[in-house]
């Protein structure tokens, strides 16, 4: 099993974790993540970290659509491909939803599958090099020609010469997304995976490499979990469950509208949609603590690897066996070195 670190977005000041990174490589994690909303940005702190490390990889849990063309994802990635020596960026790419990318990005929702089926065949036109570029898309064309054009677009092929194989990695849940990925994408970064609801997305990927000739061998999937090493007891299990329920009344309950919530609808997937209603209508009437209150245990314990060591390490085997080659986790260092004990990597002594 690989590991990755989630280092996610900013809070209001930018300070990154330097020093668990580098305790991370050294540990034998395989990559490393950062993620935007509408603050910090996902690719520039990779940037940094490409020159203080060596060979961990460096992804984007996700880069938003809506917030670059194609082109211009194809041409940070690229840049940054090259500043870390090469072949060590993951793009990873998702939607985000409407209230950020027409409250933040001045975008259109439109069609956010065909929109994803175009950015990715664009930014691979981009990274290959093999001719000027030019799409024909649902979504998005190049050149552009449509409502206030000059019609004077002109194709053009990327003056730096450009790692044609920079790996795509979509953030996806939904079942035609989720299809969508397995198709075009090189991994996928699934929202809200859980080894009690993997069996709901295996024949959707399955129909997706088939789609385009390919197998699981050629797909990568990366889920993610918070880890929390407690003393041997269920008063301290609790309490470490109670710490993540804000956060997950946070994205259940706000990140999203009321009738376009992302994270709201995984919950329901995983059967807790009762939960999940009553979370979002105490969050939207600002009852904060009533929503984190509402917020299972169950639901968050499926999520995360909480509890003294033996019992992180028996549910460690449950995300082994559900179908994901990669974990990524959150926490502290204790958290770390425990986690790349049970996956088993080199670890630093």
């Amino acid at each position: 099993m690989k590991l990755g670190l989630m280092l996610g977005y900013s809070g209001p000041n930018m300070a990154l974790p330097l020093a668990k990174v580098q305790l991370a490589e050294r540990l034998g994690y395989d990559s490393v993540w950062t993620a935007e909303a509408y603050g910090s940005d996902a690719v520039t702190p990779l940037a940094f970290l490409a020159a203080h490390t060596e060979r961990i990889r460096l992804g984007t849990a996700v880069i938003q659509l809506a917030g670059r063309t194609p082109a211009n994802a194809a041409m940070a990635m690229a840049t940054l491909d090259q500043l870390a020596g090469g072949n060590r960026v993951i793009c990873g790419i998702g939607v985000s939803g409407p209230q950020i990318v027409e409250g933040w990005y001045g975008q259109p929702w439109g069609r956010p599958y065909y929109r994803l089926k175009d950015y990715v065949a664009i930014m691979k036109k981009i990274w290959a090099r093999e001719e000027p570029v030019t799409h024909d898309g649902v979504e998005i064309s190049l050149p552009y020609e449509g409502e206030g054009a000059m019609g004077v677009g002109k194709p053009l092929k990327s003056i730096l010469h450009m790692n044609p194989d920079i790996p795509v990695w979509l953030g996806t849940g939904m079942e035609s997304t989720v299809r969508l990925t397995a198709e075009i994408a090189d991994g996928w970064l699934p929202l809200g995976y859980v080894p009690e609801s993997a069996h709901l997305y295996q024949d959707w990927i399955d129909e997706g490499l088939g789609r385009a000739g390919k197998t699981r061998a050629d797909f990568e999937a990366q889920a993610g979990t918070q880890v929390m090493v407690t003393e041997d007891s269920a008063e301290a299990v609790r309490a470490a469950l109670g710490m993540l329920k804000p956060n997950v009344a946070l994205y259940v309950g706000g990140m999203g509208h009321k009738n376009k919530n992302f994270h709201k609808e995984m919950m329901v997937r995983r059967g807790f949609g009762d939960a999940a209603e009553r979370i979002q209508e105490l969050y939207l009437a600002r009852r904060k603590d009533e929503a984190t209150a509402a917020v299972p245990d169950e639901f968050v314990d499926q999520g995360a690897l909480v509890g003294p060591r033996e019992r992180i390490r028996r549910r460690f085997r449950d995300w082994e066996d559900c179908g994901v080659t990669g974990l990524t986790i959150g926490g502290n260092e204790e958290a770390m070195r425990f986690a790349a004990e049970c996956a088993r990597l080199n670890v630093e002594r």
